[in-house]
């Protein structure tokens, strides 16, 4: 059974409520048109189900690796989230992304996903859109590397070094470095003052 074959029967099938009840109806059909972006990938990670919210984002991709839709700068890591869901070493995973519109414009957006399984053996990922930043999403820095820009953008959020350890799967010390390298790259002392560059740069949105 494909992956997006099992998504569904596993989405349609009635799933057991508390108690010992079961909740009626279709629940595949109230996921597509749900106001949530919603998407299910194969094993390949090529998309092979969005519901209506989520075409409403970034077009009809289905056919496409989920990757696509990431800016360039992203690619990466979103290709190193997806192997973390199908080698399942965790329950579902977190990430904060910037994916390109259909009109090419770009949106930062959170995104929460678990993989999808078929008798223990994981067959694809399913995921959602849990936020979505209103105005067109930050580009990147000319003078940073993609994974400096991503936790530039991380600390403009408020996030701590731990905090972005965790979310980026790196160790406190390598996520340090990464810090030290950007400010240096910025010519600035402080996150802070490299926080202030960026707003001044237009690289990070303004409150």
């Amino acid at each position: 059974m494909s992956a997006v074959r099992q998504s569904r029967a596993q989405i349609s099938e009635a799933m057991p409520a508390a108690g010992g009840g079961e909740i009626p109806g279709d629940l595949h059909l109230a996921l597509g048109e749900l106001n949530v972006p919603a998407y299910a990938v194969d094993r390949h990670g090529v998309v092979r189900w969005i519901n209506r919210a989520a075409r409403k984002l970034v077009g009809d991709i289905r056919g496409l690796q989920q990757s696509s839709v990431v800016v360039p700068e992203q690619a990466r890591e979103a290709r190193e989230s997806f192997l973390r869901n199908m080698m399942g070493t965790e329950k579902s995973t977190e990430a904060t992304v910037v994916v390109t519109e259909p009109d090419g414009s770009r949106v930062q957006v959170e995104i929460s996903s678990c993989p999808l399984r078929e008798g223990g053996r994981i067959v694809g990922v399913f995921g959602v859109v849990k936020h979505r930043e209103a105005g067109e999403a930050p580009h990147a820095h000319p003078h940073l590397t993609p994974r400096q820009n991503q936790i530039l953008h991380l600390l403009a959020h408020g996030r701590s070094t731990a905090q972005i350890a965790d979310e980026l799967h790196l160790s406190i010390d390598t996520v340090r470095n990464h810090i030290r390298r950007l400010l240096r790259a910025l010519d600035v002392h402080s996150r802070i003052e490299a926080l202030a560059v960026a707003h001044r740069a237009g690289i990070l949105p303004r409150d």
